[in-house]
Parts: C-alpha cells; structure tokens; sequence
C-alpha cells in the first residue's frame, strides 16, 4: 500500500453511483463529476450512496438495496478504471441514522470495507440522545465518521455536542463547500469553530455531481494555507483520508489558529 503521502487528496463522501440517490443520475454524470475530481487534485475516492440505518435491519431489504447498488456500482467501476486507470475508486454508504441501532455487518456498508462507517442524523436535524448511539455503534467494533456536522439545524447553538461526539467515539468530516460558503454564513461559522477546536478529522466534498466541486477544493487549500495551517490541510484531506483505506484511526488535528479577524468572529459566535 502507498504511503499516504503519495496519494494526494482523499475523499470519503460522495454520490457517484449512478440513479441510485440523488447523487449522479447516469453513468456519463458519474464520469464526468470523476473528471471534475481527478482534475482537483483527488486521488482516491470512497463513494457513498446513501443507506436508511431502518434498511439494514430487514434483510430482505437490505439485499435488495444492495444489489441495486451492486449493478450501477459495477457498471461505473469498471468505467472509471478504463478512463482514470490510476485513481483509486471505492465504495460505501452514507448511512442515514433513521433508527439507532443498525445492522452494519455487511462490509459493503462501510466505508471500503473496513471498520469505519460514514453516518449522518436524519433531515439535518440532531435527535435526542446521539451520544448512545454512537457508543453502541463503537461498542459493536465500528467507528463512526459523522457526516457534514456543521450542516445540521442548531448546531451553531449546541456546538460543544460535537465534542462529545467526539469523546463518545466518533470522527468528524466537514464538507469542503460548508468552508467556501455553499450552505450559508452558519454552516461556514459552524465549521471554522470546529477548525478552531480541532475537532474535524477529515474534509470530503460530498459531491453529488453538480456543484462546482473543484472551487470549493481550492478555496480549502488557499483558505488554510493563509492561516499557515499546511499541517492541517495535509492530515485533513491527504493523510487521515488515506489511513481510513487502511483501516487506521486518524491522526489528531492541530487546532487551527486563524487571522485575528476571522478568530474574533469565532470568538464572539461561540465563545472561548
């Protein structure tokens, strides 16, 4: 295996299997959101369809999803590897915790296959009780990655709940497009607090093959490189990525200290 320095950027959320969410609608979109990728810098590339946590646990309907992610999954596959023959294409889901305990034994539900599991709260919302979850989730062997924590509503509110996420046992992926402004002034606040706490563990585009994917990647670069945070961008979007494929935990993140001005807004948003 490449050492993770040699991989170039890593991405763990994306939607690219085609016509099976609402990601990529066909085989010619997926190629071409690859391109978009591999044109930004991506290396290798963990796609996750999403997955109702409520599936998992009725096996009929499990299998059934599976195998309809099974067949668009072949077919792109096999496409990338004839036109990017050098990225590193794999599969997971995004698994939507619509109930609280779900069955995540079958390895193509993880990410790649290993230990880790990308999961997100329902609707962009936060539920009652999330901690357990995730300790039963980490207590059954796996190791949740929550997905897009700055994008749920009243997060800005109950920030310090991503640092008991956190203590509870999962990791952190923040999206590249909540840093450049794409989901609002909240979600860009939200993900500078979590940079200043060093609580985020990955940065993934979760990118369903319509955005302008390759601004967002630059704008993570530049707008790190300004706050002489080299460090952190290359364990976020290089190193932490690539131990994820070898089934690694992430190496801790520096707290990012930012610009004066830009630390003060955090400062009188959330404190400390």
């Amino acid at each position: 295996m490449a050492p993770a320095e040699s991989r170039g950027i890593g991405d763990l959320h994306s939607h690219l299997v085609p016509a099976v969410d609402d990601g990529a609608c066909s085989l010619e979109e997926a190629l071409d959101a690859v391109e978009r990728m591999v044109e930004g810098g991506v290396r290798s590339i963990v796609t996750t369809p999403h997955l109702n946590a409520s599936t998992t646990k009725v096996a009929s309907d499990r299998e059934a999803r599976l195998a309809e992610v099974d067949e668009a999954w072949n077919e792109v596959c096999g496409a990338v590897k004839v036109r990017f023959p050098t990225l590193d294409f794999r599969r997971g889901h995004e698994v939507m915790l619509d109930i609280p305990d779900p069955d995540l034994s079958d390895p193509r539900v993880r990410l790649s296959g290993t230990s880790f599991v990308l999961v997100e709260w329902p609707r962009l919302q936060i539920p009652p009780q999330t901690e357990p979850v995730i300790e039963r989730i980490c207590a059954e062997g796996y190791r949740p990655i929550i997905a897009h924590p700055e994008r749920y509503r009243g997060m800005a509110q109950t920030i310090d709940l991503a640092g008991a996420w956190r203590r509870a046992g999962a990791f952190l992926q923040v999206n590249n497009g909540s840093l450049a402004g794409r989901y609002g002034d909240e979600a860009r606040d939200v993900a500078l607090a979590l940079l200043a706490r060093g609580w985020v563990d990955y940065f993934s585009s979760d990118f369903h093959a319509r955005a302008h994917l390759r601004t967002y990647v630059k704008y993570v670069k530049t707008f790190l490189e300004e706050q002489a945070a080299t460090e952190q961008l290359e364990l976020l979007t290089v190193t932490n990525p690539a131990r994820v494929l070898d089934d690694e935990m992430p190496l801790p993140v520096p707290i990012v200290e930012m610009r004066s001005g830009l630390w003060s807004r955090v400062k009188a948003i959330f404190g400390g």
